[in-house]
């Protein structure tokens, strides 16, 4: 049954045939027909989103303050460890699911992360923090990968943008929402154990809920009999050949997977430098936590009318403008230092909001350009490219900052997310294949 499910050819055409009969039943695409599964998967979205924003205010915080760690780059290496397992994790889990159904790996996915949140509350070591990020990275790369990939498959394509700007909107408004309470909990309790503990909630409604939903391997079945571009006899599905088309040979999957890389590298400069910078100008826990909510919460809700909207217009205008939108922000995090709960909120809406507009627009431009048979990987390739960002950003804000300081940094950030955007705008399709 297609990359899904990795069975042999006569048993997956059976079920093609078997999707397609019933196409006018129990299995359709769309999102209002599949609206109960749809809203089972953001919500457990929202717990995916939710265990990661453990860490967006307190974490850094603990490296610096509680284990008295001194280099900013050792600060990072929390980051780089979540950022490379998270990665190599989204590349995998497009390989996965030709052998394995998607709600089997979204399980998976919480059965590994259930040690989290007890790591980062009693961790007797930096050591121990980092070991916690692999397996975070783990866990995100299998629950996030398959929300994305389920609800795509339960939409089909033509309403892909809303689907992705839905799920994504869902993950980083809790990701913002539970950065913004940590916040608010150290400030009252201390940084540990407590702002770490209500990851549990999350753990054990994001793995309850992955239980009750349903696989959606028949709905890619369906939407494989119905594509109009047939699959080339000899075309070759696997891993490999996906990631080199989805990494350089495809022209638009080339700028896509650049821009992803460049919105995380500059996710996870913020993640690691913004609470370092702000507290050195002194704003207290509390604003930093504000700071780090606001970002994340604007960046998920924005997703719902951008994601719509790219529907629309193409994607391509979305990438490109909110890339700069977003080296606007970092433009303002400096500019406004002097008062810096102001440059940080005003940085946090500005990267918030751009960060809106490219996510879902990304996300979906590459379903727009891959075949439903290879889908699944290519979204892994890009995923890969996305997440592996954040190692590049923290690993590059810890060199910087060491050595020419936090404002240094600040500045490449900019830099670097403008340029990323003019390469978006010279190869990314501005028009969405025909389907």
């Amino acid at each position: 049954m297609e990359e899904s499910m990795g069975l042999p050819d006569g048993h997956r055409r059976s079920v093609v045939s078997a999707a397609t009969r019933d196409a006018t039943g129990s299995v359709r695409l769309g999102l209002r027909r599949n609206w109960v599964q749809f809203t089972l998967l953001v919500i457990v979205n929202v717990c995916v989103g939710g265990l990661v924003g453990l860490e967006r205010t307190t974490v850094p915080l603990i490296g610096s303050h509680v284990f008295g760690l001194t280099s900013d780059l050792t600060v990072f290496s929390f980051i780089i460890a979540f950022g490379v397992t998270k990665a190599l994790t989204n590349l995998a889990a497009g390989a996965l699911t030709a052998r394995f159904r998607r709600k089997q790996l979204l399980v998976t996915g919480w059965l590994i992360g259930i040690p989290v949140p007890f790591a980062l509350a009693w961790a007797p070591s930096w050591g121990w923090i980092v070991a916690a990020n692999v397996l975070l990275g783990l866990n995100q790369g299998l629950t996030w990968s398959m929300t994305v990939n389920m609800k795509i498959d339960l939409v089909g394509p033509a309403r892909r943008g809303l689907a992705t700007g839905l799920n994504e909107a869902a993950g980083y408004t809790a990701v913002g929402a539970t950065a913004l309470l940590t916040g608010y909990l150290a400030t009252s309790h201390g940084l540990r154990p407590a702002p770490e503990l209500i990851g549990v909630v999350f753990v054990v409604a994001g793995l309850a809920l992955s239980l009750v939903v349903r696989d959606t391997a028949a709905h890619v079945a369906l939407e494989l009999a119905q594509h109009t571009e047939p699959l080339p006899s000899d075309a070759d599905t696997g891993l490999k050949a996906i990631f080199a088309r989805t990494s350089w040979r495809n022209r638009s999957l080339r700028g896509a997977s650049q821009a992803g890389l460049v919105n995380n590298l500059n996710d996870g400069l913020t993640w690691g430098v913004f609470p370092l910078l702000f507290t050195d100008h002194g704003l207290g826990l509390a604003a930093v936590g504000l700071i780090k909510g606001l970002y994340p919460i604007l960046w998920g809700l924005g997703q719902i009318p951008s994601g719509h909207l790219s529907d629309r217009v193409g994607r391509r205008p979305l990438v490109v403008y909110g890339m700069l939108v977003q080296a606007g922000g970092f433009v303002l995090a400096l500019a406004l230092l002097g008062r810096p709960l102001l440059a940080g909120v005003l940085s946090a809406v500005l990267l918030g909001l751009g960060t809106a507009m490219v996510y879902p627009a990304l996300i979906a431009s590459v379903s727009d350009h891959a075949h439903p048979a290879w889908r699944a990987n290519a979204l892994g390739t890009y995923r890969f490219w996305r997440d592996i960002g954040y190692a590049a950003g923290a690993l590059l804000a810890g060199l910087l900052a060491d050595t020419l300081g936090l404002n240094a940094t600040v500045v490449a950030a900019a830099a670097l997310t403008a340029a990323s955007g003019l390469l978006a705008a010279r190869w990314i399709d501005g028009q969405r294949p025909a389907r």
